[in-house]
């Protein structure tokens, strides 16, 4: 029975359109929503394609820049390369400061904040270690001492150099400049970046010093060491330099002078108060302080090596000289280099440049590269310029040589983009500023000198005495290097050099092929540079510095080659002392191996060399491990090890199978003695262990081949060789897969390309800014050397920065690559498009002559002055 009445249809039927009407409401909100939404994406993709493309600079057409005397070109290749041609040094170089501030200014910008130690400015608090650590070493003060120093013609440069930078400030700000300041705008409102000056090309010198400099950590690692292990066991952990087996960069008799001694300069480690308990407090302070920066210009010192050679023509299949150089530094994106070239249009006594090569963005000229009649190279010499003096500070008071000296202090104020500034106050000694200071310093937040309590009284303070924090004419060197014209005159530019020191490959178009060690290397009382020494004595104190024509240099050897890869220079009967603390010879050896067995060279020749991935540490060890027992499950792994050539290409399962067990040897061998109540030691896995592990091989009951962190844990070598097999297949097994055929060392082994501040913040800005990963073959003691941490993992935290190969039968066939690109614009087209010809081992053209250039341009853009 139907007892529904027509009210409660007709209430029915209102409430279903009630009902229907909502929903409509509801579609048109939800759709209305979807449109704004739809229109605010589309206005920030809008805007975030304006702001990504707003940067980017001129590169075609003519613009009117200040400061011109005359019209200057700026001819681009396929890959935004420039080449520079002006009518006087002035106009070059003002060419060059506009074309760096074009593609490369927020590099620039942050660089010139890293050397005044104003990055706090920039990034708030958390640079605040870094901007004392920079400020105690005064870095900024000291190239402002250097600018008087320096020849009027490099003044003139680097103002002009200056104004180039300048011009184009006046005319880009804010999101007009690069992304990055868009970025920025969001955490520091208002930042302005002031204009340039020429202390602030002056000062990157010392940053890249620092970047070089492995003496530092070395020191305090020793002295850590030395405060609870026993000698013979830091013996073990930092073996000597094995001459036997690696040759020197120059061979003995073919040195081109026969140095004299002067002074001291051998001797053995400070004894008196070093390696102590009460002294490693300060030590750690000073080495944690100095590692700040690492964060910032990547890993420093320790590690970090180069390849350089040259050939001369009896060894070319053209007859004529071949050089190539490839640098190994922190990965940073943009790259660290900047490729160009400077080409006076007519090379007279008033314009002499016309060299073409690697520059750094914020500085003018050519760093390497060649010009029309010599090429060079450089890689890091490494020398013992640097030495920690323990202090006796009480109170305001320093000892010396028996007496109380008052302490120069100063006071720095670090100015902190949203928050309060800091005031800290450096202290110094006759050595040098106290670097100890730093960590402790930054305690007392917000207040002026060392926080309550923290005085010394008696205890040790750390300074620091270093050949860059001292004033000498480099960038001198680098324009009478561009203007070189051969072996003479090369020599007189590398006369000027201070710091970095590094070695100098040479070759020219006459024929010749050379190698000259540059730079201020100290003369010690005793000491040597290994441990921190005394400072309240001056038995420790330098007496002067090696000599030019005594350092290590020489023309032509019999051999037809010189190579260096940061190994030992000079045989031990060499006069002075350089280091004690040379890289191991296993990557140069092999480049020597090479080069003897390459028949006649060509540019091909050169660059596989370049890229070759031989393990000397898998061809020692594997044999071991082969013979060691493994677990059932592991033979399937080790059955990878058998045949195998000992190359490490990005593809190769016994490459990846062979690091995962060299990763779990050394946490097995040195991770419980070397980290348990002990100093942390970086057992990165380099060439430095391949050394000690090689030391080991023939002691099997050595302690460090027992395990004691498990009682159960493996005990003598083969078990413990044996232990890290098992432990690797595990490892990859969980990671890679199941089938060992099918693991890729390069699945493990990837780079990253970061920017160097920036892209370590949140996700949006690193998928803007950083690239990759990328799969790389090679390691750290290989050629073609991509190093990594074995402690933190198989990423990548070094490379080849750059390859090149001159080759002097035609300048035109030279090769060079650059590992990012030569913008620093985001999403630009040459930000990172060298990158995966870098990644291939791969090269580009190098055009030098007006001709080639000319063929080679896809933009052509010209500089007229203004008005």
């Amino acid at each position: 029975m139907d007892t529904e009445t027509e009210a409660d249809r007709g209430e029915q039927s209102g409430s279903g359109r009630k009902r229907r009407r909502g929903w409509r409401r509801l579609r048109i909100i939800a759709w209305s929503l979807v449109v704004v939404l739809i229109v605010i994406l589309s206005s920030a993709g809008l805007y975030l394609t304006w702001a990504v493309r707003h940067s980017f600079p001129t590169v075609d057409g003519t613009l009117a820049v200040p400061g011109l005397t005359g019209p200057a070109e700026v001819l681009r290749d396929g890959y935004g390369v420039p080449q520079i041609y002006a009518d006087n040094p002035h106009d070059l170089f003002l060419a060059q400061g506009y074309t760096h501030a074009q593609d490369r200014f927020w590099e620039m910008d942050v660089r010139r904040h890293i050397t005044s130690g104003r990055l706090s400015e920039l990034f708030g608090e958390s640079q605040v270690v870094t901007d004392s650590t920079v400020r105690t070493m005064g870095w900024r003060q000291v190239a402002e001492q250097e600018l008087p120093l320096l020849s009027q013609s490099t003044r003139d440069y680097l103002q002009a150099y200056a104004d180039g930078v300048n011009a184009y400030l006046a005319e880009h700000s804010g999101t007009g400049l690069s992304l990055e300041y868009t970025v920025l705008g969001l955490i520091n409102p208002g930042y302005t970046p002031e204009p340039w000056t020429p202390v602030d090309s002056v000062a990157w010198l010392k940053a890249m010093a620092w970047d070089l400099n492995g003496t530092v950590t070395d020191q305090a690692r020793h002295a850590m060491l030395a405060a609870v292990l026993p000698q013979e066991t830091i013996r073990q952990l930092y073996p000597d330099y094995d001459f036997q087996r690696w040759e020197p960069t120059v061979q003995p008799g073919e040195t081109s002078r026969d140095p004299k001694p002067v002074g001291g300069g051998g001797g053995t480690a400070a004894s008196g108060g070093t390696g102590t308990e009460d002294m490693a407090g300060a030590l750690r302070d000073a080495a944690e302080a100095s590692t700040a920066l690492d964060d910032v210009l990547g890993p420093r010192g320790e590690g970090i090596g180069s390849n350089g050679w040259v050939v001369s023509g009896k060894l070319t299949a053209s007859g004529k000289p071949m050089l190539a150089n490839d640098p190994h530094l922190g990965p940073q994106m943009p790259s660290l280099w900047y490729q160009n070239g400077l080409h006076c249009r007519s090379v007279s006594r008033d314009c002499q440049f016309d060299v073409s090569g690697f520059s750094f963005s914020g500085m003018p000229g050519v760093i390497i590269g060649h010009n029309a009649d010599i090429s060079w190279g450089l890689t890091n010499l490494g020398p013992a310029d640097t030495d920690l003096y323990l202090e006796r500070v009480t109170g305001g008071n320093y000892e010396y040589q028996g007496r109380q000296v008052p302490l120069r202090t100063r006071q720095e104020v670090i100015k902190v983009a949203g928050g309060q500034d800091r005031v800290i106050t450096v202290r110094s000694t006759e050595h040098g500023p106290i670097l100890s200071d730093v960590v402790d310093r930054l305690k007392s937040t917000g207040q002026s000198g060392r926080s309550p309590g923290a005085d010394p009284g008696g205890g040790y303070a750390v300074a620091i005495k270093w050949t860059a924090l001292q004033p000498a004419r480099t960038l001198d060197a680098v324009f009478a290097l561009d203007a070189a014209h051969d072996w003479r005159s090369f020599r007189e530019a590398a006369s000027q050099f201070a710091a970095p020191a590094q070695n100098m490959l040479y070759a020219d178009r006459f024929g010749h092929i050379g190698y000259q060690a540059p730079g201020r290397i100290p003369i010690r009382k005793q000491g040597d540079g290994r441990y921190p020494v005394p400072g309240w004595t001056d038995e420790y104190e330098w007496t002067g510095y090696i000599p030019f024509d005594a350092l290590p240099s020489a023309l032509d050897p019999a051999s037809g080659y010189f190579v260096n890869a940061n190994n030992a220079v000079t045989d031990p009967s060499y006069p002075y002392l350089i280091t004690k603390a040379w890289g191991d010879g296993n990557r140069s050896q092999r480049i020597t191996d090479l080069i003897k067995q390459g028949g006649k060279l060509d540019v091909t020749a050169m660059q596989r060399i370049q890229l070759d991935t031989y393990n000397v540490n898998a061809a020692t060890l594997t044999p071991r491990l082969l013979a060691a027992q493994v677990g059932k499950d592991t033979e399937k792994a080790k059955n990878l090890l058998r045949g195998w050539d000992f190359t490490q290409p990005a593809d190769s399962a016994p490459a990846a199978y062979f690091n995962a067990v060299w990763r779990n040897l050394l946490g097995l061998m040195f991770t419980d003695k070397l980290t348990n109540g002990a100093p942390k030691v970086d057992v990165d896995g380099g060439g430095q262990w391949f050394e000690v592990v090689r030391g080991l091989l023939d002691r099997p009951d050595d302690q460090f081949w027992h395990n004691t962190t498990d009682p159960r844990g493996p005990r003598g070598r083969d078990a413990m060789l044996g232990a890290a097999m098992d432990d690797a297949a595990k490892e990859l097994t969980g990671r890679l897969g199941a089938d060992p055929g099918a693991w890729r060392w390069g699945e493990l082994h990837k780079l990253t390309l970061k920017n160097q501040t920036l892209g370590t913040g949140p996700a949006p800005v690193q998928w803007l800014l950083n690239r990759g990963p990328y799969e790389l073959g090679g390691g750290p003691a290989t050629i073609n050397a991509a190093g990594w941490n074995a402690k933190k993992g198989y990423d990548v935290n070094w490379v080849p920065s750059m390859r090149v190969v001159v080759d002097w039968a035609n300048l035109d066939s030279s090769r060079w690559i650059n590992l990012t690109g030569a913008s620093g614009h985001a999403f630009d087209a040459h930000y990172d498009d060298q990158m995966p010809l870098w990644q291939r081992g791969e090269s580009t053209a190098w055009a030098f002559s007006r001709d080639a250039v000319t063929a080679a341009t896809k933009n052509h853009l010209t500089l007229k002055p203004a008005g």
